[in-house]
This record gives C-alpha cells, structure tokens and sequence, in this order.
C-alpha cells in the first residue's frame, strides 16, 4: 500500500511538472479484434492530473452488424438494436477525450478502434497522447505474473464486479491507474506516452459468418510473400534489452493490433517474420501464452522467450540495427 506522506507529517511528494493535466481511461466493447470491426460499447472515466475521477460516462453503440462474441461482452443483437450510432456519439464521446491523454489497457487496441469508427465518421477524435497501462506495469516492475486487467487489479486491490462490461472494466482500470500513477511520480519515473496518429481513411470487408449463422472472428487468407530479411540472425532475444535485426519473429493466436500490420511493422523494422517456429526463432509473440497452439508448444520445448503484443510493440520503438559486415 503506498505511504500517504501528508498524514505522516512528511511534506507531499513533488509532482512531475511534465507529467499530463488529466487522463480519459477508457474501455471499449467491440464485435471483434480485425480492423473492421467495430465499437459496441464504450465508458470513459475523466480523471485530473493526479488520477482522481471527475465523472464518468458509458453508452451502447449500434454496430449495425452481427455483434459478434455475445458470450464474452453480452450484448446481443436485440439489446442493441435501439443504441445510437456511433457517428451519434461520436462529439460527446470527443468531449470526454479532449485535451487528455487516453488510457487504456493494451491501448493500442482501444485507441485503432475509436480512430476507425471516427474515420468512418467523417470526424478525427481528439487524442494526441495514449498511455498503456500493461506498459506502465512494466515500468514499474510491478510483481505479476501476468498482465491480464484482473491481475493488475487483484495487485491493487480492487474487485472487478462485471469484466467484459465497458463501464466497470474502465472503472476498475482508473482504480488500478491511480496508485500506478502515484508510484510514477513518487520514483520519478518516465510515463511510457505514445504519439496517437488519426487515420485518415478505412476499409470495410462483408463480415465473415459460419453456416450457422455464428460469428467467427477471421477468415482464412493466402500468406503475403515478403522480402527476404536483409540481415543474418543475431540469435535469441534476451530478456530487458533491445530487439536487433535480423531476428526471426513468429507470431501466434489473435492479435488486437491487423495481424498485416504488425507484421508489416516488424519487417520494416529489419526483422524476419517468420510463419512458423524452429531452433532458430528468437522471440514469439502471443497475447495467449497459455494456450495450446503448436508455436507455444513448440517455443516451450525449445526455450524460446515469449512476449506479449504491448511489449512486443514497445520493442519495435526502439531495434537495434545490424552489425555492419
């Protein structure tokens, strides 16, 4: 629990003047994980400088679509059939986000779904500035042992009532932001901002559904034939110190950021994508290291370091270029 100095008759701990002037964390629903899907849900708690709320605020949202998985957010097709559009929330929904810095939990994900639905709009959210708070953790090394929401939550001690519901996962993100804030400020340690691009345009595909009739998240595509790396295998990626090109990357299981795009990303970056795992590969990344799939089984047998989407973008921030032969 952190100290509060005042009660203990030592003077308050100095705020970073560099630090931002208010927060906006915020938690959005969607019909899935793909680039066009889209925002069932959203709840924004407006929070100052040092992390107190100020008001919040949730709403529905009509994708004008199959809602896709019912069984993790609840919302069905029927419930949301009376919700405005999002083009119809879209200036309270900026109100909300103006002059703020967004937060979120794998803010990558929140924020490319609000700057889509605005680019749909016609509108560009007001957002310049994002902040991840699975980035923050690692700042702060907290003690996880692993940074699901409801294990950065259980460590502050703040009990989730509904997760997978917009307003009280933001509720239970601001509760949990606040003493991560406190512990910045109080070591004097950098907040992990990220600049927030507004898209400038969007593409729609018809949504995948099974004969059924159920929702299923992706469909099948060719892979896309990339360049050959320009650049020889340096070896594994160790833990706490930079990515270098050349190394082989393989990615596993959903992904919040276009499995393309990140791809692209890291290819530009100077790394090998690769498609499958072997001896060789030096990082695999996947949001589910849990799961079954034969890369994380095949990364477990042969030692090969696993990291999450946020930290494998934070990563990408900051390669190491190849050894000049």
């Amino acid at each position: 629990m952190l100290e509060d100095r005042t009660l203990a008759g030592l003077p308050p701990t100095p705020w970073p003047a560099a630090y931002p002037k208010g927060y906006a964390v915020v938690d959005v629903e969607t019909t899935g994980l793909a680039r066009d899907d889209r925002i069932i849900s959203a709840a924004v708690y407006r929070l100052d400088a040092r992390g107190e709320v100020e008001d919040h605020w949730y709403t529905t949202v009509n994708p004008e679509r199959d809602p896709g998985p019912v069984w993790i957010h609840g919302l069905t097709s029927e419930a949301l059939e009376g919700a405005p559009l999002f083009a119809e929330i879209a200036e309270e929904f900026a109100a909300r986000l103006a002059d703020r810095v967004l937060v979120a939990h794998n803010a990558v994900f929140d924020w490319q779904m609000i700057a889509r639905e605005y680019a749909r709009a016609e509108r560009e959210a007001p957002v310049r500035q994002r902040l991840c708070t699975i980035a923050l953790a690692k700042e702060l090394a907290l003690p996880l042992p692993n940074h699901k929401l409801e294990t950065l939550a259980a460590h502050f001690g703040v009990v989730q009532q509904r997760a997978h519901h917009a307003l009280d996962d933001a509720r239970v993100l601001a509760e949990a932001f606040r003493p991560s804030l406190r512990a910045a400020a109080a070591g004097g340690v950098r907040l992990p901002l990220l600049e927030c691009r507004p898209l400038t345009e969007w593409s729609d595909r018809p949504v995948p559904r099974q004969q059924s009739g159920g929702y299923r998240a992706a469909s099948w595509r060719a892979p896309r034939k990339r360049p050959a790396c320009p650049y020889p295998n340096p070896g594994r990626y160790e833990d706490g110190k930079r990515l270098k090109q050349g190394m082989r990357v393989a990615f596993s299981g959903d992904t919040s950021t276009d499995r393309e795009l990140l791809e692209d990303r890291a290819t530009e970056a100077g790394l090998h994508v690769a498609t499958s795992l072997s001896r060789l590969t030096s990082l695999l990344v996947t949001n589910d290291p849990d799961s079954g799939t034969s890369k994380v089984v095949k990364a477990r047998q042969y030692g090969t370091p696993v990291v999450d989407e946020a930290a494998f973008g934070q990563l990408l921030r900051d390669v190491e270029p190849a050894e000049s032969r």
